[in-house]
């Protein structure tokens, strides 16, 4: 196998949630432009059909538009069986979809620690769950999770305890569903991106310059990533050519991390 043919993806199948914008548009056009069906799946239908589309014209792959709303375990469970249903299989699943909510530990209501925590931590739980169960009857698959560098830092200045606490529990998920997976041919590893010019953080850098220069001082580059910059990574992971990496999470953050 050539070193193009290792992270080549034709025939595979990839559901990424979140698909429709930032970060996960960002790896389903990345994993379409490596050969691979996508299921673009978002609790927005208009948004993600159109994403869908965006990715079919772009880069001639297969896509369908799934809405989900990854809380509702009822519906990721019909989420995959439309996949299945669809292209035959599931081999890659990234888990993207997220949110935050910036308010201060000590005025945090419990429903936005609830609301945050469910989309991310449980969330990432259930998808891999109901996908997982089919990887495993079919021999094997890749599950990314979009963590993130809020997992092992604290963030400054933005007061955001529920979205570091779930990126945490993402990683201690990871951990374990690579152990239990490994026998079934099941990889699961974490994507942790440092910021990212996203819509968010677009907003951010439009509307307060002295929020964005203090995520830049703390950055090793002077830049923040695209939301493109984050699709080669997860091709990777989806891959032949990460065949032997499980359990692992990589940061992908202009160094903000190394000090």
């Amino acid at each position: 196998m050539s070193i193009e043919d290792a992270f080549r993806l034709d025939g595979e199948t990839a559901i990424v949630t979140g698909g429709n914008r930032g970060i996960g548009n960002g790896i389903a056009r990345a994993l379409a432009d490596a050969g691979a069906d996508v299921v673009v799946a978002n609790r927005d239908r208009d948004a993600s059909e159109a994403a869908a589309a965006a990715i079919a014209r772009e880069t001639g792959a297969e896509t369908i538009a799934i809405p989900v709303d990854v809380t509702d375990e009822a519906a990721v469970e019909a989420m995959v069986e439309t996949a299945v249903e669809t292209f035959g299989d599931v081999d890659v699943l990234v888990n993207n979809a997220g949110i935050t909510i910036n308010t201060p530990a000590e005025e945090m209501t419990l429903d936005e620690w609830h609301r945050v925590v469910d989309i991310n931590l449980t969330g990432v739980f259930s998808c891999s769950k109901h996908v997982g169960r089919r990887m495993i009857a079919d021999g094997g698959g890749s599950i990314i999770n979009v963590s993130s560098i809020s997992a092992f830092v604290a963030n400054h200045p933005q007061p955001q305890i529920g979205y570091n606490a779930s990126k945490a529990g993402v990683e201690g998920l990871k951990n374990q569903l690579a152990s239990e997976w490994a026998t079934h041919g099941v990889r699961v590893n974490n994507i942790n991106p440092g910021y990212v010019r996203t819509e968010l953080v677009e907003e951010v850098l439009e509307t307060d310059p002295e929020m964005a220069a203090e995520w830049r001082r703390q950055m090793l580059l002077d830049e923040m990533a695209r939301p493109e910059d984050i699709g080669p990574l997860a091709v990777y992971l989806a891959s032949e050519a990460s065949w032997y990496v499980t359990g692992e999470s990589i940061s992908i953050d202009g160094g903000y991390t190394v000090r």
